[in-house]
């Protein structure tokens, strides 16, 4: 069973870093397409970012471009989120999620396109 596990959220202070971490703890997924979504108190799932299986796709929110780095490790099965000059709006729970694609260079943008989710990791950013 799939089973997807983030890693590496925490409290920082805005202006600050943090990398987030997610891996396949089955060991079963492999050839994923893979995004990290967030969810604040009491607002919807919204899209971070997202890579392809090959990493030559990639694309990011609004929000988020220029200060995240969406990165994978495809040996390790892992997905890395790098947030840098964090302000107090990344404040969130952040999921990551996969998807069987199309082709390896394919990535999703939509929450609804994702068969596969993460527990989240809590990231919160003090002003």
């Amino acid at each position: 069973q799939v089973q997807l596990v983030e890693s590496g959220g925490g409290s920082v202070q805005a202006g600050g870093s943090l990398r987030l971490s997610c891996a396949d703890s089955s060991g079963t997924l492999n050839q994923v397409a893979m995004g990290w979504f967030r969810q604040a108190p009491g607002k919807e799932r919204v899209y971070v970012a997202a890579i392809s299986y090959s990493g030559r796709g990639i694309g990011y929110g609004a929000s988020v471009k220029g200060r995240f780095t969406i990165s994978r490790d495809n040996v390790k099965n892992t997905l890395y989120l790098q947030m840098t000059s964090l302000k107090p709006e990344d404040t969130a729970v952040y999921y990551c999620a996969a998807k069987r694609p199309r082709t390896v260079n394919t990535y999703y943008t939509t929450g609804a396109e994702y068969d596969y989710w993460g527990q989240g990791t809590q990231v919160t950013v003090s002003s």
